[in-house]
């Protein structure tokens, strides 16, 4: 452990920062960073671009970090009751994006909301913006996780 964090931490937050940088690979957009940073299937994650799409939904990067604590802690059964190491760790992961993550003038993490202080989607200091909500959205899923019992994964960055 390198300052108090573990490795698989620390890992998360540098795979999601660099998938979604797109700077040493091929850029990834913010759910399907976080997800492929866990080693989660994407496919079902694409929606997630720039709030579902359309902007006008949450950060897709929030969003991936419940989806992939619920494929950490939740359960096969469609039958069964919810875990509540999953409620737990959602309800703790919700509190700390509050704490963390930058939620701009509205107080809330639609992704509209969150860029509309920058004067287009595609400059740099936007991408740098939601380079940086990618890996803590990454380091804090890991983080929930380990505490509640997960045992999550990091997946070394893919070959150029």
């Amino acid at each position: 452990m390198e300052h108090g964090r573990p490795a698989v931490v620390r890992e998360a937050e540098a795979i999601a920062t660099a998938l979604y940088a797109g700077e040493v690979v091929a850029h990834r957009s913010c759910g399907v960073a976080v997800a492929e940073t866990f080693g989660r299937n994407v496919k079902p994650y694409s929606v997630l671009r720039r709030g579902g799409l359309t902007g006008e939904m949450e950060c897709g990067a929030v969003r991936a970090g419940e989806m992939v604590l619920a494929e950490l802690l939740g359960t096969d059964d469609p039958a069964a009751p919810l875990p509540d190491s999953l409620r737990e760790a959602v309800e703790e992961y919700r509190a700390r994006c509050r704490e963390r993550l930058d939620s701009g003038p509205s107080g809330r993490y639609i992704c509209n909301e969150l860029t509309s202080v920058f004067s287009d989607f595609h400059v740099p200091p936007r991408k740098k913006f939601c380079t940086s909500m990618c890996g803590a959205v990454a380091e804090i899923v890991a983080e929930v996780a380990l505490r509640h019992g997960g045992a999550p994964t990091v997946v070394p960055l893919p070959d150029r």
